[in-house]
């Protein structure tokens, strides 16, 4: 089973920046370039709520308002490799972080709840705090 693997996340102070990665090896026969990734986060007793998304051909699509101007997205595909640039972080950051593949290489301009996402990864912790 194909997943994809999240890093980069840990403790920042507000104020403060984290880049997390999401990858899949090589290895697993999934190239990213035909994927558009999304990102997620769940917060403590919260729902997951979907944060942005980069197509395949780098554009994004931020389904988050409170993260535009401060997170950006960006993917290197010769490794495999999607990235979220987190900058101004706050407390209300803190969640736990996942990125999602969709075969289409595609993002919906708004997010869409049906969109069959076909890989996830486990998620990374980040705590930001004041």
């Amino acid at each position: 089973q194909v997943q994809f693997e999240e890093s980069g996340g840990g403790l920042a102070q507000s104020g403060g920046s984290l880049k997390l990665s999401c990858g899949v090896p090589r290895a697993t026969g999934l190239v990213l370039d035909f994927y558009s990734v999304g990102w997620f986060r769940q917060a403590p007793e919260k729902e997951r709520e979907p944060v942005l998304c980069i197509s395949n051909r780098d554009e994004t699509s931020y389904y988050l308002e409170s993260v535009k101007g401060r997170f950006t997205a960006s993917r290197d595909n010769a490794k495999n490799t999607a990235y979220m640039h987190m900058n101004g972080l706050n407390p209300e950051d803190t969640a736990v972080y996942s990125c999602a593949g969709l075969f289409t290489g595609d993002c919906s301009s708004e997010y869409d709840e049906g969109a069959p996402w076909d890989y996830w990864g486990q998620g990374t912790q980040v705590t930001v705090s004041s």
